[in-house]
């Protein structure tokens, strides 16, 4: 290989190594735990300007020659890190990132090669290139990953909760009203996602024909209430069940107050009738423990493990979760309420659903509505340790 070939050769692997690296470190994928391809994307201006100022005197050709070379090799190491580490090449974000690479690249040229007497002008619109791009970037990836909304005229999810969703941040009747609602950022993440029905009776509110029910770590209740779960899920209903053994949702008054949230799981008799048993979490395992089943990532906190589940229920995430067909229905059971918490699923920045820490919102609403749940972008997750 001669050295006017070789050079072009070597600019493109710099050029491709330098947007893997900022992809890794600036664009969330290490902080996050994620490969995705896409994350790279409003990151791509600085580097092509580098690869266009370092070419600017290369014919036009030979220019272009260098930027396909450079957006293949990008597309070939993305491409093995995310086989390597998340088991899936994630095709179509390697093909929107190859997409805006090559405009980011030609709009890098032709600033680079445009000619003003002005000199500071070609490096003001290149900062503006780099603003703007980011923003423009970002703004795409947030509307690409962001979740889908259920359909119009979806029946409503009923809620049944024993953590303090509604009327979270308030202390009292009076400051309840001066303060609003402050609704929990689940509880409103899960309306926004469709229409939700918060009870604090199964009994006078059971879940509209092809409804779901949503029973989130709830308070003792009373017989017919246990019966009414029962009695909906056999009957052919749709149930998500996150009944915690040890919670470790933050108590807004003081322990033992029985405002409190239960700090363990009260719905023993109806996982006894369904011939089930929620053990406690491992000795020792603290911190949020990600976990991957049903194509989504969860971040569950001293989750508790089911050690006993009759043999037509399927088991996810070392016993953690599992899927069990009830009668006609069929039912969905974590080990873990606080999987809610919003420090373990929210985005770093409001509103950037690209930049969010798992998918539990995403997961919760596709199992609550059909057509909800995940949008145009998945994802894509490095292998959490357990399965």
């Amino acid at each position: 290989m001669t050295a006017a070939m070789r050079a072009p050769v070597l600019r493109a692997l710099v050029i491709a190594a330098a947007i893997v690296a900022l992809g890794w470190v600036a664009g969330g994928q290490a902080l996050f735990g994620r490969i995705d391809p896409a994350l790279a994307i409003p990151l791509l201006v600085p580097p092509m300007l580098v690869l266009a100022w370092s070419q600017r005197g290369e014919p036009a050709a030979v220019r272009g020659r260098t930027i396909v070379l450079t957006l293949a090799l990008l597309a070939i190491a993305q491409a093995l890190l995310a086989l390597l580490l998340a088991g899936s090449a994630a095709w179509l974000q390697l093909l929107l990132t190859a997409l805006a690479g090559t405009v980011a690249a030609f709009l890098a040229d032709a600033l680079v090669g445009w000619r003003r007497r002005a000199r500071l002008l070609p490096w003001l619109a290149g900062l503006l290139l780099v603003i703007g791009w980011f923003g423009a970037g970002h703004a795409l990836l947030a509307l690409l990953y962001r979740h889908v909304a259920a359909p119009a005229g979806s029946p409503d999810a009923t809620m049944l909760s024993g953590l303090p969703l509604r009327w979270s941040g308030a202390n009292g009747i009076a400051a309840m009203i001066a303060e609003g609602t402050q609704d929990d950022p689940a509880l409103a993440q899960l309306e926004a996602a469709g229409p939700v029905s918060l009870v604090d009776s199964l009994v006078d509110h059971v879940p509209p024909p092809r409804g779901a029910l949503l029973v989130v770590h709830p308070r003792a209740l009373a017989p017919q209430e246990l019966v009414a779960i029962d009695a909906f899920v056999r009957g052919g209903g749709r149930a998500v069940i996150l009944a915690d053994a040890l919670s470790g949702w933050p108590a807004r008054y003081p322990f033992g107050d029985p405002r409190n949230p239960p700090i363990t799981s009260l719905l023993t008799p109806l996982l006894d009738h369904w011939a089930v048993t929620l053990g406690s979490a491992p000795a020792g395992e603290a911190g949020l423990v990600p976990v991957d089943f049903d194509g989504a990532r969860l971040n569950l906190f001293s989750a508790g493990r089911f050690d006993r589940l009759p043999r037509s229920c399927r088991a996810f995430a070392d016993r953690r979760v599992a899927r069990c067909p009830i009668g006609s229905g069929e039912v969905w059971l974590v080990g873990d309420a606080d999987l809610l918490f919003a420090p373990s699923w929210q985005p770093a920045v409001p509103g950037a659903a690209h930049l969010r820490q798992a998918d539990t919102m995403e997961w919760l609403s596709a199992r609550l509505w059909p057509g909800a749940g995940f949008g145009l972008l998945r994802p894509v997750w490095i292998r959490a340790s357990t399965s």
